[in-house]
């Protein structure tokens, strides 16, 4: 949502000058070319291991300051365990294995949730989900008055934005808090963002950079977001070929890749001087080793344990690498720590810089947890406690590992260890009720399409409300969730078929669950059975009649059919029930525009770009609308600031373009359509441009621009291509041509 410096240094090359010292050793011409020869060789592997840039800090002490510019690089669904920096031999990560061996790595830091928008809300906010409230994906809002370290810089004079790439961090969930930029248009223009929301990493780096150029020498904190390790693993070229028997970690080098972009920016502007850089994942991933795929299910060292490195030239020691249990609550309160600023309330995590000076070594005690297989599968919840080598994880079958004599955690001591078992048990109680904050969390319903996005994602909600007893242990659900995973595996392979028979034997088990049916219709929708998907949300609904998902859903079929009636009737009810329902806001905005009823579409898109006004597909249907209805003005105001926003994009410069010829100002009018013939030549562009021309008095570019037109007018109304063709023959018996 976007809501609108120097180092010490002139050395670009990222070498440093030797020591004094150094200097006075080894000066003959012998010596001189040796150093040349060594430079080369380091720059030529560099370049072949996609190295963006060299760092070679002399060692210092921690400095504090506080004109400190902060960039914070988090890494979704990120393990430690594949990072060269961390012991990884197969690793391609080249860019990180520089930040971590020139700055201070922490090999044993933990995320406290391993769930992507809980465990950055705590990034964020240096507090546990107890506090912060936010316990799952996409059912959650960082409450209103979190303080969060955007809003504590903002207040202290820094320019704040964040670029991220998925949904699941979407402002809606409230992570925007203090952030004078949040960028998260994930596909530019689409109805419905949730369908594709996400984006690579390299598309993270294009919206960042204009900011960055844009910014100068003003002091700044930016948090960008890397989505690109998460299931569905698929790597770009050329590392799909690199890794083609390891597309997880060519995700990773892909995104060490941009990484070493970003930074070699950093360098360019000599900025590394002033700049603390803090890289983190958010948490790991599961390759099978507990029966899980993905994250969320539980609470294992393998989607807990994650990267996290510290990066400050002239502020920070380097070759530092800290092997106490830390935790993602303490990156916040060890960035203020470092710009001298106060830790604020109530922020639980504490500052790293005494570990980083080797003034502290013990462990650091932690509270894990996850709502996920509660809330998304109906089986227990589980909420676990870390203290020295001790893990707990309260559960059904309760569990207690011994982290530094079973890493693996294969052995289960809950039965041979009743001390320490009973020691972590009181912690873990005395953490809840300390942390609590009653009614901090909030709730909301998400619509079909954000739901379906996320469980593409792996955060569906598979819940049967009806279900009775005692919650069973996730541990003894594996078959059901190798069930689950095996759809979504052949839905990733294209074969719907087999998942569609996987998708029935699902609905089941669960019939009182909303997502069963929504799952199920989705795979009916890929296998071109319409009237079958329609049919399976219908009976959800009658077994689920308060379910908004499948109103939804079941509305949004209907629209993609053609139904439009049904799809209006539909959708209707859905907002009857939720005023602010912004995927039924926007179905009905379509039909009643694409129908005639232009004021009434008018005021759903007003309801809708009050619930989301950054959405781009709302903007651009909503100054259509006013265009259409003689409101010129005000829909080339709003165009203009479109063409601001997006100034690559040919489609607002286009409708701004077509709004001046209708004014008419036709100067205007040529001057934006010619900007749309560079970036992206369109039929209707040159069509209104040799109007514009036509009226101007310029029949040579008339006949030019319609010429243009004619070679291929696509998808054009077959009465203006023939309009067009009578006028180019008039055209050109006025010029004798």
């Amino acid at each position: 949502m976007s809501k609108n410096k120097h180092s010490h240094k002139k050395n670009r090359g990222g070498a440093r000058p030797a020591p004094a010292a150094a200097q006075t050793i080894g000066t003959g011409h012998k010596n001189v070319r040796t150093f040349v020869r060594v430079a080369a060789a380091l720059a030529v592997v560099a370049a072949g291991a996609g190295l963006y840039f060299i760092l070679r800090p002399a060692p210092v002490p921690i400095t504090r300051d506080g004109k400190l510019n902060v960039l914070l690089i988090t890494l979704d669904t990120t393990r430690a365990d594949r990072i060269g920096a961390y012991g990884y031999a197969k690793a391609k990560t080249p860019n990180l294995d520089v930040i971590a061996r020139n700055g201070v790595r922490f090999a044993n830091a933990y995320a406290q949730v391993p769930l992507t928008l809980p465990s950055h809300s705590s990034i964020m906010t240096g507090t546990y989900p107890l506090t912060h409230g936010v316990h799952n994906n996409g059912a959650y809002v960082l409450p209103a008055g979190a303080v969060t370290l955007a809003k504590v810089l903002k207040d202290h004079g820094l320019k704040t934005a964040a670029f991220v790439a998925s949904f699941s961090v979407d402002s809606r969930f409230g992570l925007d808090k203090g952030f004078d930029v949040y960028d998260d248009n994930f596909q530019e223009g689409a109805p419905f963002k949730a369908v594709n929301a996400e984006r690579r990493a390299e598309q993270v780096l294009g919206v960042f950079t204009p900011w960055f150029d844009k910014i100068k020498d003003e002091q700044f904190f930016c948090w960008l977001h890397f989505f690109d390790p998460h299931l569905p693993y698929s790597p770009p070229s050329p590392y799909r070929e690199q890794f083609a028997d390891r597309p997880y970690d060519g995700e990773i080098a892909y995104m060490d890749f941009i990484i070493g972009q970003v930074m070699r920016k950093l360098l360019d502007r000599n900025l590394l001087g002033r700049t603390l850089v803090v890289v983190t994942g958010d948490h790991g991933e599961g390759f099978g080793e507990k029966g899980e795929y993905g994250h969320g299910i539980f609470l294992y060292d393998n989607v807990l344990r994650v990267p996290l490195m510290f990066y400050s030239e002239n502020h920070l020691p380097a070759q530092k690498v800290i092997e106490s249990r830390v935790r993602l609550i303490d990156i916040m309160p060890t960035i203020l720590d470092l710009m001298n600023i106060p830790k604020p309330d109530p922020v639980q995590g504490r500052s790293l810089l005494p570990y980083i000076q080797r003034k502290e070594k013990a462990d650091l005690d932690s509270y894990i947890e996850t709502v996920y297989p509660k809330e998304n599968f109906g089986w227990a919840p589980l909420v676990g406690f870390i203290s020295g080598v001790w893990k707990y994880i309260r559960a059904p079958h309760e569990e207690l590992y011994d982290l530094k004599a079973d890493p693996g955690e294969e052995k289960n001591a809950i039965a041979v260890a009743a001390k320490p078992a009973a020691e972590l048990k009181t912690k873990l109680d005395d953490t809840i009720r300390a942390a609590v904050v009653p009614g901090v969390s909030a709730k909301q319903a998400l619509t079909s399409e954000e739901q379906a996005r996320l469980r593409s994602l792996g955060y569906v909600d598979y819940t049967d409300p009806t279900a009775r007893g005692a919650a069973a242990d996730p541990k003894d659900k594996l078959g059901e969730l190798k069930m689950i995973q095996d759809a979504e595996r052949l839905e990733f392979e294209g074969d719907f078929k087999s998942a569609a028979a996987l998708r029935e034997q699902m609905l089941a088990l669960r019939p009182g669950a909303a997502s069963s049916y929504i799952e199920l219709a989705l795979t009916r929708a890929r296998l071109k059975d319409f009237d079958g998907a329609v049919a399976v949300l219908k009976q959800g609904v009658e077994k689920i009649p308060d379910s908004e998902i499948l109103r939804t859903r079941l509305g949004y079929t209907y629209l993609m059919m053609g139904r439009i009636p049904d799809a209006l009737a539909t959708m209707s009810r859905v907002l009857e029930a939720n005023p602010r329902a912004i995927d039924a806001l926007t179905t009905v905005a379509i039909i009643f525009d694409g129908t005639g009823r232009k004021d009434d579409a008018r005021a759903y898109f007003e309801r809708a770009l009050a619930v989301e006004p950054e959405n781009k597909f709302l903007r651009l249907g909503y100054a259509q609308n006013l265009a259409s209805v003689g409101r010129l003005s005000e829909a080339i105001d709003l165009f203009t600031k479109l063409t601001q926003d997006f100034p690559l994009d040919a489609q607002p410069r286009q409708l701004l373009g077509i709004a001046y010829a209708l004014l008419p100002d036709y100067d205007k009018a040529i001057d934006n359509l010619k900007q749309v013939i560079y970036l992206k030549p369109t039929p209707q562009a040159y069509f209104y441009l040799a109007m514009s021309y036509k009226e101007k008095g310029d029949l040579t570019e008339a006949v030019r621009c319609l010429e243009r037109y004619l070679e291929d007018p696509k998808d054009e109304p077959p009465q203006r291509v023939q309009n067009a063709r009578a006028g180019l023959a008039a055209l050109r018996k006025a010029i004798g041509k």
